[in-house]
């Protein structure tokens, strides 16, 4: 007998359509059930989770448009259970949204990791492999996490919408003041074919973590074929470890709005059309706190057009150390992108430590500065393009590219141990990536 756990209150709810009741309000449709032609059941939910519920690895599960656990509820999910997503349309692509006050307990294994793919993947229960390859990208929208931790935005306000999301919706809001805040725990968990296009270049993350507290648990993600950025943070303080990110379009890890957690043991893999390993931004706000990132391997890409190391921006603060970099074209970098992080740079708010680069005959020439430009410098703007001096230069009398020679060397090892990456899709369809 299939299981599908639901409070009372939800069962008086689930008979509605997915289009909302007459007061406007978004229920769960879980009459929705089917069973295809081997017998596997197939269950679709849409709207507001507003009580506790299970999802189990027994049933395929089907989102169609905004899914969202509200505030005090909790949506369980068993390890090796595969969901898919409807593509939706704009505004109303399927996504799922952990609000802030809801929790999310996806609790995957390496064996049984939990799978959110698309409904055009032909992945069955109990398979880990499916149909769609890293290049098949936008086909659904992604996982939302949203907290109340602190975040740095323009104005100083308290809580900010998350990109993605209509500002109709207020469970799009995250930021507040708990620095512990708790939203679950997000492990062994893979992320495919997302980032569907919701307006002019606005696309949702893989994985977005908006004001994310450190009472919350992310290890051991995977993103494949994201059409915007793999996992992005917005402010927040929470701690993730193990993440893995593929051939997604924009960044692999972008950081914004004074994030102030650890990232450790992660690794990013450029496909044909990514930017940046690695896009970090600063506080937008008075408030600022500092990011880590200790123990990472990016891995670059032969075809891609852009395809950098990293980017940092509009006065980034944190640490970036234990990087291992491999497979760029010669010509890419690393770059201080304006004025603002390279005075940071200058003032010890922002740095570097133990760069590993391999196939660069001078690591150090890739880290550049490019200064002499406002805020927001566009990286397709030639004229923005002012290397090797300026600004560092003219107060300390070096340079930051320089100075890299004190923290970055040649050789072919470093960075994450990548051994723990063998339950991840990367790892099963790849030959020699990923070990």
């Amino acid at each position: 007998m299939k299981k599908f756990f639901l409070s009372l209150a939800m069962v008086s709810a689930i008979f509605v359509s997915c289009g909302g009741d007459d007061d406007g309000t978004l229920v769960v449709t879980s009459d929705d059930v089917a069973t295809d032609d081997d017998g596997t059941v197939e269950e679709t939910l849409s709207g507001q989770i507003t009580e506790d519920m299970t999802l189990t690895a027994d049933t395929i599960w089907q989102l169609d448009g905004r899914v969202t656990v509200t505030e005090g509820a909790t949506l369980t999910i068993e390890p090796g259970t595969i969901i898919k997503a409807f593509a939706g349309q704009e505004a109303n692509a399927s996504v799922l949204i952990i609000a802030r006050g809801a929790a999310i307990e996806a609790n995957g294994t390496a064996d049984e990791p939990i799978i959110m793919t698309s409904s055009a993947d032909g992945i069955d229960i109990g398979e880990t492999v499916g149909t769609l390859d890293e290049n098949v990208r936008g086909l659904w929208g992604g996982l939302i996490v949203l907290g109340y931790a602190p975040i740095s935005e323009d104005g100083d306000i308290e809580a900010s919408q998350i990109e993605g999301i209509p500002a109709t919706d207020t469970n799009g809001l995250y930021g507040g003041t708990d620095a512990a805040d708790n939203s679950g725990t997000i492990s062994y968990v893979s992320i495919r074919h997302g980032g569907t296009l919701i307006g002019d270049g606005n696309e949702i993350n893989g994985l977005t973590l908006g004001g994310v507290g450190t009472g919350t648990t992310i290890d051991h993600v995977e993103v494949v074929g994201n059409v915007d950025d793999g996992v992005e943070f917005f402010g927040g303080t929470v701690n993730a470890s193990n993440l893995l990110v593929w051939a997604q379009g924009d960044d692999g890890l972008d950081i914004d709005q004074a994030y102030s957690g650890t990232i450790t043991n992660s690794v990013v893999i450029a496909g044909a059309i990514s930017d940046h390993g690695l896009e970090i931004d600063g506080p937008e706000g008075s408030f600022e706190d500092a990011f880590t990132i200790d123990g990472l391997t990016l891995i670059g890409s032969d075809t891609a057009s852009n395809g950098e190391y990293a980017d940092y921006r509009d006065g980034a603060q944190g640490a970036t150390m234990n990087v291992f970099a491999t497979g760029f074209q010669d010509g890419k970098d690393v770059e201080l992108d304006n004025n603002g992080v390279a005075q940071n740079y200058v003032d010890g708010d922002l740095t570097f430590s133990n760069w590993v680069v391999d196939g660069v005959a001078m690591p150090n020439s890739i880290f550049v500065e490019r200064v002499g430009c406002a805020e927001n410098c566009d990286d397709d703007d030639d004229t923005n393009d002012i290397d090797e001096d300026l600004i560092i230069e003219a107060m300390t009398g070096s340079s930051f590219t320089d100075d890299a020679a004190s923290w970055t060397t040649a050789g072919t090892t470093g960075g994450a141990d990548t051994s723990v990456f063998g339950w991840t899709l990367a790892a099963q369809i790849t030959s020699g990536v990923i070990d």
